[in-house]
């Protein structure tokens, strides 16, 4: 998919963004080549920004469960006994297997107060705290219908910021390696 200026447009993004990528003769580019060159000009945040856009339900799935089992670890070390993030990723899971309403459903349920945890996140000063948080919203953001989930998916990703570079590129070149594929 070529991505246009009224593409990014219509999916809210941010004016230094959008003046970041015509200056840099992003736009026209197809998704993957303007993906690359964000990661060549080290903007990591704005590629996965850009990632969760324009997948499609199945892709966008597989990359929030992804996303979250990167760093799953991390909030089980910290919080042994808190099992909602586990569950969460194991919902989307059946999301993606089958996104019936009631499997939906059963998802939002299993991680109801995910988008909190993110915002927390968001203020936290560890990145193993922002990362862990971030996966747990990204586990509930996989598991709502794809229009609710890609403002949950941005908010994670903004959470996901203040993680490590390594992991982040894993995901963005996880996200890259979906873009390339079905998903079954």
């Amino acid at each position: 998919m070529k991505i246009t200026k009224e593409f990014l447009e219509s999916k809210n993004a941010c004016r230094q963004g959008l003046e970041f990528v015509i200056k840099n003769n992003f736009i026209g580019l197809e998704d993957v080549d303007f993906i690359n060159g964000l990661i060549k000009k080290e903007k990591l945040n704005w590629a996965n920004w850009l990632i969760v856009r324009v997948m499609d339900y199945k892709q966008y799935v597989s990359y929030a469960i992804f996303a979250a089992e990167q760093v799953i670890d991390i909030y089980e070390k910290k919080h042994p006994k808190d099992k909602r993030p586990r569950n969460a990723i194991e919902a989307a899971k059946k999301c993606l297997k089958n996104p019936t309403d009631k499997n939906k459903a059963a998802a939002a349920d299993a991680a109801a107060d995910a988008a909190a945890y993110a915002a927390y996140a968001a203020y936290a000063a560890y990145a193993a705290d922002a990362a862990a948080y971030a996966a747990y919203a990204s586990a509930y953001a996989a598991a709502y219908a794809a229009a609710d989930a890609a403002a949950y998916a941005a908010y994670a990703a903004d959470a996901a910021a203040y993680a490590a570079d390594a992991i982040k590129l894993k995901m963005i070149e996880y996200g890259i390696f979906l873009l390339h594929k079905e998903v079954k």
